[in-house]
């Protein structure tokens, strides 16, 4: 489903990303683990398109992404990939419910079906009884279940998430990994985490994990 041919990035002089080739499957979870500076971080960006490399490839089931325009690649993203982020990115100023329906409603979706679904999502995801409360009124495993669900709002084939139990205590961490776990199951999704985690890292619903140093996946 998703192929990174040979993935070259550079800041200035520092070569972050040294030629990295890799494959994801449909319905894979997948690990990335390494030090921090191995480029981890930098390969998620890049496979989920928030970031260009100076060569290589990114395709998604044979369409070459990073060779679409940018309304076409903003398109594509919105429908098509997730994020789960470390600290959440919640919009301060807006409920929860409005804050996962935020990526229905910027790809065009009509206001009542975004809300609907976001409603739906939230009910599964056991937080229908926060639908109204802003971030700062939720516990921390809360926030990420609200990021969860922001994520999936739009159905995407792929969630990314960058270290996405970092911010969390030993219980909300092992909750959000089995939530990982029983979507992928239920929904069929393909999911890339970037973590220290070993927990998450060696466990058995884990279908591969990739080992990253120096900006090789060793």
């Amino acid at each position: 489903m998703i192929t990174a041919k040979n993935i070259i990035k550079r800041y200035g002089d520092l070569e972050v990303l040294k030629g990295i080739s890799v494959t994801i499957g449909d319905g894979e979870i997948v690990a990335i683990v390494g030090p921090s500076g191995a480029g981890k971080t930098t390969l998620l960006q890049i496979i989920g398109t928030l970031d260009k490399p100076q060569g290589g490839q990114v395709l998604y089931d044979g369409t070459d992404v990073l060779a679409l325009k940018q309304r076409e690649l903003a398109h594509f993203r919105n429908r098509n990939i997730g994020f789960v982020f470390q600290f959440h990115q919640l919009l301060p100023e807006f409920t929860t419910l409005e804050n996962v329906a935020i990526p229905a409603l910027i790809g065009g979706d009509k206001r009542a079906d975004a809300y609907d679904r976001a409603r739906q999502l939230l009910d599964y995801l056991g937080l229908s009884q926060r639908l109204d409360h802003k971030p700062a009124q939720l516990s921390g495993g809360e926030r990420q279940r609200v990021a969860v669900a922001r994520a999936l709002v739009n159905n995407p084939k792929v969630i990314l998430a960058d270290e996405p139990s970092g911010s969390l205590d030993t219980q909300n961490k092992l909750e959000l990994h089995q939530l990982f776990f029983d979507l992928r199951d239920k929904f069929h999704h393909t999911f890339v985490i970037v973590t220290h985690d070993e927990t998450l890292a060696s466990n058995t619903n884990v279908d591969r994990v990739l080992h990253m140093r120096d900006g090789l996946i060793v």
